[in-house]
């Protein structure tokens, strides 16, 4: 193996690294840990940056989604529209919340869920909707589905966990409903290490957030407790490594979208396999790299190769979808074939490795051994 290609890599220059250190050593000397000024100036940033008026910071964006589906009435009986094609997280939170989740298929085009799925779906008992953008493109419907919940009296929740600073015809991901729900896990394109943030213009549902994830306290100084909360805090060493990976996020995005755009047009002269097509009126962030091999290349023999090349692709966004994952067949009575679209979009999909500080060398690597390792198999 000559070089070895990682599908994804937290970025921290040496300043980064320096500034962080400092701000480390000035949370310890102030002895608040948690709820402090850091958490404070990153929500305000991050509501900043999205053109909202609240963002609150919490402990993952699992926590996000389940503050967010509470804040907005998710009970016992309430059905949730859902997407197959995400992370558990998005439907789990549902069913934590009290809900229960109702999968929906995708346009295999775009990884999204789309407007006519939404509204094939509504019933009597369904109380919201959750988008998914998906790798970091802004789902192209969600303005639509935005018109479909408003005429129907129902909630919008945005599972932005991929599409920190992606955009739609200019509006931030995560600004289009009643809610965004945002991750910081480490692969994500910016991290705190741990954590999440909920974005929002209803000021109602901020300070409900705010009280669910502190225990259910009144304020942060009281003892009064108001609601079922939890802890879903986020530590003030992980607010101030978010708030330096913030200040540093149109670098982290342009850097993959570089490799981005090298891969789009070199994958272009390649037999058996296709980029997802962004369309002209979204930014995305390139989360994910995600390509489609031709009908009949086997994807997991193709990523096999690749890695014994030294390139490992990175996990597919989503396979399995949740309709064929076990917990959610045994909930949920789902199976094989109740969402070709998604299936369809699963079974071709790869994700070539991206990350800021990736060299374009590195991306041309990871070309040659696709050139090579289609040329067997086409």
């Amino acid at each position: 193996m000559s070089r070895e290609v990682l599908p994804a890599r937290p970025f921290f220059p040496e300043e980064d690294i320096e500034k962080i250190k400092g701000f480390v050593e000035e949370i310890l000397r102030s002895g608040q840990l948690t709820l402090g000024r850091f958490t404070s100036q990153l929500e305000e940033a991050f509501a900043k940056l999205c053109g909202v008026e609240h963002a609150v910071a919490v402990s993952s964006g699992t926590a996000a989604l389940e503050i967010a589906y509470r804040c907005l009435g998710v009970g016992e009986g309430a059905e949730v529209i859902v997407p197959t094609n995400t992370f558990s997280a998005t439907a789990a939170a549902v069913i934590f919340a009290g809900g229960k989740p109702v999968l929906a298929d995708i346009d295999p085009e775009t990884l999204c869920i789309t407007e006519e799925e939404v509204k094939e779906r509504i019933t009597s008992r369904t109380k919201g909707v959750v988008v998914v953008h998906v790798g970091g493109l802004v789902c192209p419907d969600v303005k639509a589905i935005a018109e479909v919940c408003e005429d129907h009296g129902l909630f919008l929740v945005e599972d932005a966990a991929h599409a920190h600073a992606s955009r739609l015809d200019g509006q931030h991901a995560g600004s289009f409903g009643h809610a965004g729900c945002f991750s910081f896990y480490p692969t994500k394109v910016m991290t705190s290490g741990e954590g999440g943030m909920i974005i929002t213009n209803d000021g109602a549902l901020a300070q409900k957030a705010r009280v669910l994830r502190d225990q259910g306290k009144e304020s942060f100084g009281s003892s009064a407790i108001i609601e079922l909360g939890y802890n879903w805090r986020m530590p003030e060493v992980c607010a101030a490594i978010g708030l330096v990976q913030l200040s540093r996020l149109e670098e982290l995005v342009e850097q993959r979208r570089h490799i981005a755009m090298y891969y789009d047009k070199e994958l272009a002269r390649l037999d058996g396999i296709r980029p997802l097509r962004v369309p002209q009126n979204v930014y995305c962030n390139y989360y994910k790299y995600v390509a489609f091999l031709d009908e009949g290349i086997d994807r997991d023999v193709f990523k096999a190769r690749m890695r014994e090349l030294g390139v490992r692709c990175g996990g597919e966004v989503y396979w399995h979808p949740l309709h064929l994952q076990p917990l959610y067949r045994r909930l949920l009575g789902t199976k094989e074939g109740d969402f070709p679209g998604a299936e369809e979009a699963g079974r071709r999909m790869v994700c070539l490795p991206v990350f800021a500080g990736m060299s374009l060398e590195d991306a041309a690597y990871v070309v040659d051994c696709a050139r090579k390792v289609l040329e067997e198999m086409v």
